[in-house]
């Protein structure tokens, strides 16, 4: 597994080779993209031209968030899916075959066996056209009971319902991000890791809760912590997943609300300290800093 940088995660915007910078620096091996903007950059610039930065940079990627919001009516589905196609040739071309999205914990527009079913035939679409180019989707879910107020119809927010969703759609490339954060707040345990099995497992989301913990209605998305607060056994997560040769990127994604003002210097430096004492823990060595070559 390699330490993985993903900005949005800490409310941090920039140039891509600001944002490579930032990632080297500090000791990240790898970093996500924003496939939305590299495609449409790409086709503007050509691909070789675009991907200058990361090539010079010797920079691992991580993944590439699903650029589109499936709760829209067919004819703007099937324009988003065209999209993707493109988005993922370009995906593939560089070397980001890992691709994530969430699953809404409740909504108000259908009741959960007419939302499970749908979801599972825009899942089965998303992943096929994914699958045409190696690409991965690992879903995720939201825990927090207080997500699941004032709508009217709850829907998948713990690992069982995710993986019966995931076994429904039934094609190779789903899996699943493990979020021990979301796992945790849903009930679930790193043993699910290899319940689930290691070869599913297709990123790794870390956010800690605080310690003590806090009454499972009272915890909210903004108790999304760096890792080291205490309040999840992350290195028992993290060491399953080296023990099963989990060979994918591992990203800090806390709440970014306090990160908002931060120099990026500073967000980016505690994300990397809070990843780097787990990595040691694990035996694992931590990246050098180190600075990409100037391109012109």
């Amino acid at each position: 597994m390699f330490s993985n940088f993903d900005p949005s995660a800490l409310a941090i915007h920039g140039l891509e080779s600001e944002i490579i910078e930032l990632a080297l620096t500090y000791g990240f091996e790898g970093m996500d993209i924003d496939i939305a903007d590299f495609a449409a950059r790409a086709e503007h610039y050509g691909l070789q031209y675009t991907r200058r930065f990361i090539d010079s940079a010797q920079i691992r990627l991580g993944t590439f968030k699903l650029p589109f919001d499936w709760e829209t009516d067919d004819e703007v589905f099937r324009k988003n899916l065209e999209k993707l196609r493109q988005q993922a040739a370009v995906a593939a071309e560089i070397g980001c075959t890992r691709c994530v999205a969430t699953v809404q914990p409740a909504g108000d527009k259908r009741p959960y066996h007419e939302n499970f079913e749908f979801h599972r035939v825009r899942l089965t679409e998303i992943c096929r056209v994914l699958q045409e180019f190696n690409v991965r989707l690992g879903l995720t879910f939201r825990a927090s009971p207080k997500l699941r107020g004032g709508q009217a119809y709850v829907f998948i927010y713990d690992l069982d319902a995710l993986a019966l969703l995931v076994k429904m759609v039934d094609l190779p490339n789903l899996g699943f991000v493990c979020d021990p954060w979301n796992w945790e707040v849903g009930g679930a345990s790193p043993a699910e890791i290899a319940n689930l099995g290691i070869e599913s497992i297709v990123a790794v989301h870390l956010a800690d809760l605080p310690s003590p913990r806090p009454e499972p209605e009272e915890i909210g998305e903004e108790m999304r912590l760096l890792p080291g607060a205490g309040g999840i056994d992350l290195l028992a997560y993290l060491q399953l997943l080296k023990d099963l040769g989990y060979q994918g990127p591992v990203t800090p994604v806390p709440d970014k609300k306090p990160f908002i003002g931060l120099r990026r210097e500073t967000a980016t430096r505690q994300a990397a300290e809070s990843l780097r004492k787990l990595w040691e823990a694990l035996g694992l060595r931590w990246q050098a800093p180190r600075l990409p070559a100037r391109v012109a």
